[in-house]
């Protein structure tokens, strides 16, 4: 196992090591028996030791007080010296002249060593909140790797003499067991699993139970869990209660089914509703607004004609009045002069007056002659949601095709047509369709 000298009283090592590939525990034995004697663990001091990095030796001193342990952590390869064992310094005396061999155990730890071990736990019952009475077996598969971090913890839980790797898993796998089927069933009861889908719930399961179990490595074994992995969960699908839950699953999934397509079906509705009570309530506004530009325009048009009856009406009334001036006798009876004159003067600007209501009517009319009448409205109906909307001029066609509910394949109609036709197909509408809107202004 290393390079020896021939044994006397007391080994003569030259180096102290371990050779090993893969292991955890790894007692050193100059002799390469299984048994622990006085004579093999005599260590000569001066001996080389040498630690390679990721290793931990452990020199287990047995003394009348109780074992004591000096550590040397890897990298190292020196000679033995008591400024490197604290305890040894106690042990060795100068009387000695360090050429006396002292008593030790010398273990060997891998610290960078990752131990992985795959456990299977056997059918075990568990329940569906929704069918209580009737337990389902399931069976777990997973994996654990486990590393040591604080050897001193590991050391204090571990018999190190003798240790071997297979019973320390046997004794890992038991904890996991354990821990896996009490960790479920309670996941279950705080949390109510769907057993038929519970393989989607392995990325909960597996965070719950690592918790748990990193305590217990820790607590019971010194050793660090570094990961935790349930890679299925079975349930015997030949049972009754599984069957049961099946069924009862289906169900409850074509109900939740049925619930959904309704509620879609309704809100579906509800939209078609409120889209058409928005078109209606666009379409009505539309019109009223075509009605008032349209009354407005014929208000404009007789406001000329309203004004001039009304001053026809004043002239009418000022001429009465100056003819009952013109009437005016004195005190015989006869022609009054002053009446007279003013009924002239007033006659005057009467006259005055009626010419310049002529020349201002013959101005308009005149004006209204030589304008020429607004061009014919071109107006369609539109087909909205099976019914029938308008008509509609030009410029409020192209408001809706804007607002998108006027599209090519809309049906449109207007006098002299014999049937409805696609917007897109009549050509005077072609037009409203290649509008672009303008393009932002520039950021300055």
């Amino acid at each position: 196992m290393g390079l020896f000298g021939k044994k006397e009283e007391g080994g003569f090592m030259d180096v102290i090591r371990c050779d090993e590939q893969e292991y955890l525990v790894w007692k050193w034995r100059p002799s390469g028996d299984a048994n622990s004697t006085k004579k093999e663990n005599a260590i000569r001091y001066g001996s080389s030791l040498r630690v390679k990095d990721g290793e931990l030796a452990v020199f287990v001193y047995q003394q009348k007080d109780g074992s004591m342990q000096d550590f040397i952590v890897g990298p190292y390869d020196q000679t033995i010296k008591t400024a490197n064992f604290p305890i040894l310094t106690s042990i060795v005396g100068a009387a000695f002249g360090g050429s006396s061999p002292f008593q030790a155990e010398i273990y060997f730890i891998n610290l960078a060593g990752n131990i992985p071990i795959k456990f299977g736990i056997p059918y075990f019952n568990i329940t569906d909140s929704r069918l209580p009475d009737f337990p389902v077996p399931m069976s777990v598969r997973g994996q654990i790797i486990f590393n040591i971090t604080d050897y001193k913890l590991f050391i204090k839980n571990t018999r190190l003499i003798n240790f071997e790797l297979e019973e320390f898993k046997n004794l890992i796998k038991s904890a996991v067991t354990s821990s896996v089927k009490s960790g479920v069933m309670n996941i279950n009861r705080t949390n109510p699993l769907n057993l038929v889908q519970i393989e989607e719930n392995l990325d909960f399961i597996n965070e719950a139970l690592k918790s748990k179990l990193k305590d217990v490595f820790s607590e019971d074994f010194g050793v660090n869990l570094k990961r935790f992995d349930i890679d299925s969960l079975e349930l015997d699908q030949e049972s009754e209660g599984f069957q049961k839950l099946l069924s009862v699953t289906r169900d409850q999934q074509a109900k939740t089914l049925s619930a959904q397509t309704d509620v879609n079906i309704k809100n579906l509705n509800d939209m078609q509703e409120i889209n058409a009570q928005n078109m209606a309530d666009t379409l009505q506004i539309q019109r009223e607004e075509a009605q008032r530009a349209q009354k407005l325009q014929t208000e404009t048009n007789f406001m000329g004609a309203h004004a001039l009856n009304q001053q026809t009406d004043v002239l009418k009334t000022a001429a009465s009045s100056l003819g009952e001036m013109g009437n005016m006798g004195g005190a015989g009876g006869g022609m009054n002069a002053a009446g007279m004159m003013t009924g002239m003067a007033m006659g005057g600007a009467m006259g005055g007056q009626m010419a310049g209501m002529m020349n201002q009517m013959g101005q308009t009319m005149n004006q209204a002659q030589n304008t020429p009448p607004p061009p014919p409205q071109i107006q369609y109906n539109v087909s909205l949601n099976g019914q029938t909307a308008g008509p509609f001029n030009m410029q409020q066609l192209q408001q809706m095709v804007q607002s998108g509910q006027l599209t090519t394949n809309t049906h449109v109609w207007k006098q002299g047509m014999t049937n409805w036709e696609l917007a897109g197909n009549v050509q005077e509408l072609t037009a409203l369709f290649g509008a672009v809107p303008p393009p932002p202004p520039p950021v300055m």
